[in-house]
C-alpha cells in the first residue's frame, strides 16, 4: 500500500502556473470593473480578504463598487504562488491608485485564498490619479529575455534594500541604481532614482513585508506597513533590467 501511494502521490501534485495566477488576476479586474466579487471564485474553506493591512469584509471593500480602470497590470510568482496587480481609475468623484497581491493555497489556482490590496485615493501621500497614470503609461513592461532575467534573490534584495532605506545608512548604496530610472511616489515623479535618497534617521523598520517577485518581469512588489514614517500600508514596486533598477513605484495611504 505504501509503495502503491507513492506511485499514485506524484500525479496528484498540483504546479502553479503563470497562466493560471494570470487568469485569477484578470478575474479581480473584471470583479473590479463590475463591482461583483460574487463573480470571484475564492476558497470556500479559507479566504481571507485585506485591505490596507486589515482582515475587512471584501462585501464592504473596493470590489463592491464598479471602478473604470485607466490602465492595469499583472505580475505573476509562481514560486509563492502569489500574483500582483496594479489599477489606476483616474476618473469620476473617487478616484483610486490600487496595488493588489491575489493569493492561492495549494498552488491550486483554480480558487483565490487572499485577496491583499493597499488602496489610495484622494488625500493619501501625494495622491493625483491623473498625474500617476501619465507617468505609468509611458513605461515598457515587455517580458525581459530569459537570459537577461534577474534573479529571484536579487530581486527580493532589491525590495528589502528599498524599504530599509529609512533605518539603515549603508542600505541605499548596496541597491544597483539605473541611470536612467525612474521613480512614481504617488504621482510625485524622480529621475533617476537615485537621488534624495534617505539613509536611516529612523528607529522603526517598514515591517508586515508580503512580496510577489516575478523573474520574467525582473520585479518584485512588497506590500508592507511603512512604519519609518507612521503605520500606513504600502505598496512599493521595483522593476530590474539588465541588472539595474529602472522604475520604481509606490502606492502609500496614510489613514487607515
Amino acid at each position: 500500500m505504501v509503495a502503491l501511494l507513492a506511485l499514485i502521490a506524484p500525479t496528484l501534485a498540483v504546479d502553479c502556473t503563470r497562466d493560471g495566477l494570470l487568469a485569477a488576476a484578470d478575474s479581480y479586474l473584471a470583479a473590479v470593473t463590475s463591482g461583483k466579487s460574487s463573480d470571484l471564485k475564492l476558497s470556500s474553506t479559507n479566504f481571507t480578504y485585506q485591505q490596507n493591512n486589515k482582515v475587512s469584509d471584501i462585501a464592504k471593500g473596493i470590489l463592491s463598487t464598479p471602478w473604470k480602470i485607466d490602465l492595469n497590470r499583472s505580475t505573476a510568482d509562481t514560486v509563492a504562488c502569489a500574483s500582483y496587480t496594479m489599477f489606476i481609475s483616474s476618473s469620476g468623484t473617487k478616484p483610486y491608485v490600487v496595488g493588489t497581491q491575489i493569493r492561492h493555497a495549494n498552488n491550486d489556482t483554480s480558487s483565490i485564498s487572499m485577496i491583499d490590496t493597499v488602496a489610495a485615493t484622494t488625500g493619501d501621500l501625494f495622491f493625483d490619479a491623473k498625474k500617476t497614470l501619465g507617468y505609468i503609461q509611458k513605461e515598457d513592461w515587455t517580458i525581459i529575455p530569459a537570459d537577461q532575467r534577474p534573479s529571484r534573490d536579487l530581486l527580493k534584495k532589491v525590495g528589502d534594500a528599498y524599504l530599509d532605506m529609512w533605518t539603515d545608512a549603508k542600505a541605499a548604496d548596496t541597491i544597483p541604481w539605473g541611470t536612467e530610472c525612474e521613480r512614481v511616489e504617488g504621482s510625485s515623479y524622480t529621475s533617476p532614482c537615485g537621488k534624495t535618497l534617505p539613509h536611516g534617521g529612523s528607529a522603526k523598520n517598514n515591517g508586515m513585508r508580503r512580496y510577489v517577485i516575478d523573474e520574467e518581469m525582473g520585479s518584485v512588489d512588497v506590500l508592507c506597513q511603512f512604519d519609518s514614517l507612521g503605520p500606513w500600508p504600502d505598496s512599493h514596486e521595483v522593476r530590474v533590467i539588465a541588472g539595474k533598477v529602472k522604475y520604481v513605484h509606490t502606492i502609500t495611504v496614510m489613514k487607515t
